[in-house]
């Protein structure tokens, strides 16, 4: 595995050529670059974000080129705090174009899931998100094992399949208990 850091993992969403996949299985995330807009949404506070700027414009570059987006986040409800932020943060990703859908995690076997978020591009390179202990993004490992690549499209297909669009999720019983 190799390890795409900064602009080399950015790249990725630039190099793809029809679907980029990104399955979430944590409740939360506790990176620095998020902190302070996650504290302005626990607050109840306005948060212009400008800080989500630069993934946006990745995902616009990429939509508006006919490629897709995608993302599954799979939550505990009743959902945690971060979860909650991460309903409205996700309006923003999908006004850029990005497919977004959940599924709250007892109705999936978790030997149906990754233990570990990843990307999927092209049905052909997987890249694991790597976390740094305290909690910033250290970037992707990348492979294109076959074996694993073969498990993760297993994965993406079952979880894309059991999840929930975003629009019809806000209106559930998950989002509203």
């Amino acid at each position: 595995m190799e390890l795409l850091q900064g602009e080399a993992f950015d790249a990725l969403f630039s190099a793809f050529e029809r679907d980029a996949f990104h399955l979430e299985v944590q409740d939360t995330y506790d990176t620095p670059d998020e902190s302070g807009p996650f504290q302005l949404f626990l607050r109840g506070e306005h948060d212009d974000f400008g800080w989500f700027q630069p993934w946006l414009d990745l995902v616009r570059h990429a939509t508006s080129a006919g490629r897709t987006v995608r993302r599954t986040r799979v939550v505990t409800v009743p959902h945690a705090d971060y979860t909650r932020w991460g309903l409205t943060v996700a309006e923003h990703n999908i006004t850029a174009g990005e497919d977004v859908r959940w599924l709250p995690r007892h109705l999936v076997d978790a030997g149906d899931l990754s233990a570990d978020d990843f990307w999927l591009f092209d049905d052909a390179l997987v890249v694991f998100t790597v976390f740094e202990p305290g909690g910033r993004f250290g970037g992707g490992a990348t492979t294109r094992d076959p074996v694993i690549v073969n498990h993760c499209r297993a994965v993406r297909d079952r979880v894309w399949q059991a999840a929930i669009p975003h629009h019809r999720y806000v209106e559930t019983e998950y989002v509203t208990a």
